[in-house]
Order: C-alpha cells, then structure tokens, then sequence
C-alpha cells in the first residue's frame, strides 16, 4: 500500500507538471495573437501588453523547471517517466524563447508605428504567416496533450510551408527597398517581425520532434521530415 501510494503521488506530479505546460502554451497562444493584432492595428496599448506579459511567460518557465527538478530528485524516475521529465523541459524552453518572439514582433511593430513613417507595410503576407504558425503552436500543444504522434508529424511537415512564406516575404520586401529607398527602415523591421514567426515555427516543430523522442524513445532531431512521418506511423 505505501508503494502504490507514492506511485499515485508521482502519477498526480507528471499530470501537474503536464497541465502547467499546457498553461504557458495558452499564454503564448494568446501573447502572439494579440501581438499580431496590435500589429495590425497600430494598437500601441496591446503592444505593451504584449512585453508585459513576457514576464508571466519566464515566470512559468521558472516554475515548471523547479517541478522538474524536485521530480527528478525526489522521484529518480526512468524510461517513459524520465523522456516525459526531459521533454516537458525541453518544451518550456521552446515556449519562453516563443515569448520571446512574441515580444520581439511588439517591439519592431512599435518602432514602426512610433516613427511616423511615410511608408506603411502591407501586413497582409505577415498576418498569413502568423496564421500558419499559431495553427502550428495549437496543434503542437494538442500533439503534447494527447501524444498524438500524427499531429506532430503533420506540424513537422507545415514547418516547410512557413519556411516558403518567410522566403517570399523576404522576396517582396527586397523589391519593396530597391524600388523606394524610403521603405528600407520600414521593411527592415518587417523582416524581423517575419524572422520572429519563422523562429516561432522552429520551436513548434522542436516541440513536436520531442513528443516523438517520448512516445518512442528515438531521437528525431536533425532528421528528415520524411523519417518522422514514418516514425509516426510505425
């Protein structure tokens, strides 16, 4: 009876420490669409929110860290319980450097916006991108929740449509600078808020390659996306 006791105890903390992951997911969810609104909008308040909230994102990463650190210490655990302790830290440093971008996208949409430029991008290509890689970042926390290895493969594979959008982005904002030099600040801070998406598909599908480490105990990391999609299947 003690024994089965301590294995519920150990049970009840994996599930904890899972939820509170789920949490900061949520946050970061939220944190990138209000920045992509405030964006888009122009909303200097929303901007500011955005990089306040930054701090609730570390605050989470710090707190999820310390579980796992007690969990290891106190539970020693192995096999599928220890994957799952190294992939919830793993993933929370995903999700705080996420926040990060999140924050990054606010500040450059600031400087836009505060500089009173002649010049306004189109954001059209940039709300797009922001679109794909939110669905990527909900399905990853959907793939963790439910360990559901075809949902990772699928946001593995759309990491290479994000990866295309980024180029093209990167495209039209070149021919934007050269036709009028006016445009180079504007389309420059663009840029960054388009690298900050393309960052945040990267550490959506680290996220993903990481619930396959734990559901099959192979590390998948800097493989093809074909070799996860069979992984997945198997």
């Amino acid at each position: 009876m003690p024994q089965e006791h301590i294995y519920r105890q150990f049970d009840t903390e994996l599930e904890t420490v899972r939820a509170r992951v789920l949490q900061m997911g949520g946050l970061v969810e939220k944190q990138i669409a209000d920045a992509i609104e405030a964006m888009s909008n122009g909303d200097l308040e929303l901007m500011n929110k955005v990089e306040e909230e930054d701090r609730r994102v570390n605050a989470f990463d710090v707190s999820i860290d310390e579980m796992c650190q007690h969990i290891i210490a106190r539970r020693q655990p192995a096999a599928t319980d220890l994957r799952m302790v190294m992939t919830v830290i793993k993933t929370t440093t995903d999700l705080e450097r996420i926040g990060d971008e999140a924050k990054k996208i606010a500040r450059m949409s600031k400087m836009i916006y505060e500089g009173e430029r002649i010049n306004m991008p189109r954001f059209r290509e940039i709300r797009h991108m922001a679109t794909l890689v939110l669905d990527m970042l909900h399905k990853a926390l959907d793939a963790f929740a439910r360990l559901d290895l075809a949902e990772a493969a699928q946001v593995v594979r759309a990491d290479l449509h994000v990866d295309e959008e980024y180029r093209l982005i990167i495209r039209h904002l070149i021919t934007f600078m050269m036709e009028d030099p006016r445009t180079i600040s504007t389309s420059l801070e663009t840029l960054s808020i388009a690298k900050a998406l393309e960052r945040i598909g990267d550490h959506a599908k680290n996220m993903c390659e990481y619930i396959v480490y734990l559901v099959k105990g192979k590390d998948v990391r800097h493989t093809s996306v074909e070799e996860i999609e069979r992984e997945a299947l198997q």
